[in-house]
């Protein structure tokens, strides 16, 4: 692994608490979006909800394959926010930590790009990202489904042996290891699969930690 890698981040829950606040609202927005759109009541929409995002990775996979969903229509609806920064939970040293992280950096997310960028500009660290790759990117192909990894390494002309990929959610690391790309795990309370190089606790510890992968 050279000395200088491309680290490849995912957003939510890596380098920010979504679970508080910003899941619980973005599941009622497409729990209502399924609702309206579909003409469910709100316990079978929530149930097809669920059932979509744990079939496909993405809940919009699904609707698309099987209801010919619009997916900027479905982006902008399901992630509207009138006050988002008071629902952001992050580290405040997480933007010196990523400055002191050797090598490139990527954002990789399943999320819309336009949530992306205004996360990560309240946190106060877009600009030590090269580029944010979300779900319009990648061809509305989430992970770990592996098309949309194949996409992203095609944009960016980067070699996934050279990737480090940071991800809270285990299953996106197999994917990222079928393709040669080492593998952090972030949180606590988390198994180490065999297909996981590094599981650190909170993303603070990234940079200590990252000796054992980078040298």
């Amino acid at each position: 692994m050279p000395r200088t890698p491309v680290w490849l981040f995912d957003l939510d829950n890596t380098l920010h608490d979504a679970s508080p606040h910003i899941f619980p609202h973005i599941n009622r927005s497409m729990t209502a979006y399924l609702e309206q759109h579909l003409a469910l009541d709100r316990d079978e929409a929530n149930a097809l909800r669920n059932r979509y995002w744990r079939r496909y990775g993405a809940t919009l996979l699904g609707l698309m394959r099987h209801h010919g969903t619009d997916p900027r229509h479905f982006l902008a609806e399901t992630h509207r926010f009138d006050r988002l920064h008071d629902m952001m939970v992050f580290e405040r040293a997480l933007r010196a930590m990523l400055r002191r992280l050797p090598g490139r950096k990527i954002v990789f997310s399943n999320a819309p790009r336009h949530y992306a960028d205004a996360v990560l500009e309240i946190m106060g660290i877009h600009r030590e990202f090269e580029a944010v790759i979300g779900i319009e990117d990648l061809g509305y192909q989430p992970k770990p489904g592996i098309q949309g990894y194949r996409r992203l390494l095609n944009m960016t002309r980067i070699n996934p042996h050279r990737c480090i990929m940071v991800e809270d959610t285990a299953v996106n690391l197999r994917t990222a290891r079928r393709l040669g790309m080492r593998t952090v795990l972030v949180g606590s309370g988390l198994g180490q699969p065999a297909y996981v190089d590094l599981h650190i606790r909170s993303i603070l510890d990234l940079r200590r930690a990252a000796v054992r992968l980078i040298g």
